[in-house]
């Protein structure tokens, strides 16, 4: 699959963050199949969804909840560093691949009205840069939502055991650990639980 360079949303790909093995390629066919269906209406309430919004689904794999808010949008690219899983996105229809890192994305500041990053932060190299990725690329008056399962939750500290044993690179926080890292004079930051997840919600101002 090629990489988008951005076309019209601007920038070329900036920096050089390396991936690890693709342990998502491998499973991307079935994936769909395994991972539970992510709570669509919240996010969707949460980001406040417009019939113009253009949203970028970060870390959004096989398109699973880009596919699911597709109606409501005018368009979603999903941004994922697996192939495989864009594979799946792109056999769904309609949806718009970019293989990139979070951490260098290949758009101008401001291209997007909406962001969602479902069960993907934790997985992202750089946490703090990412942070002041999507902070960039989020328009003014746009929100950002980041769906996270919370570490505190049992099922949720197996999970996190079973990825460090397959050797991913993953690192669950706290709710209280990413609201610092999107608060400034720019944003306003809130935060929503719902074991065995939570939401951050972050809005530009104008």
């Amino acid at each position: 699959m090629p990489r988008r360079d951005g076309g019209g949303h601007g920038a070329r790909r900036r920096g050089n963050y390396g991936t690890l093995f693709d342990h998502f390629g491998l499973v991307a066919p079935l994936y769909d199949r395994v991972i539970r269906a992510p709570e669509v209406d919240r996010l969707s309430q949460l980001a406040r969804l417009q019939p113009d919004d253009t949203v970028l689904d970060v870390g959004g794999g096989t398109g699973r909840v880009a596919e699911r808010i597709l109606d409501q949008v005018r368009a979603v690219l999903v941004l994922d560093v697996s192939e495989g899983m864009l594979r799946q996105a792109v056999a769904k229809g309609g949806l718009t691949p970019c293989i990139a890192v979070v951490e260098a994305m290949p758009f101008g500041d401001g291209a997007f009205s909406r962001i969602l990053a479902v069960d993907s932060f934790h997985h992202f190299g750089d946490q703090a840069v990412a942070a002041r990725e999507l902070t960039r690329v989020l328009a003014p008056g746009g929100t950002l939502v980041i769906e996270e399962p919370d570490i505190r939750r049992l099922s949720v500290k197996l999970v996190a055991l079973g990825e460090r044993v397959a050797l991913m690179r993953s690192r669950f926080r706290l709710p209280h650990e990413l609201v610092p890292m999107f608060s400034s004079g720019t944003t306003s930051v809130t935060v929503h639980e719902s074991a065995p997840n939570y939401w951050i919600v972050v809005h530009k101002r104008l």
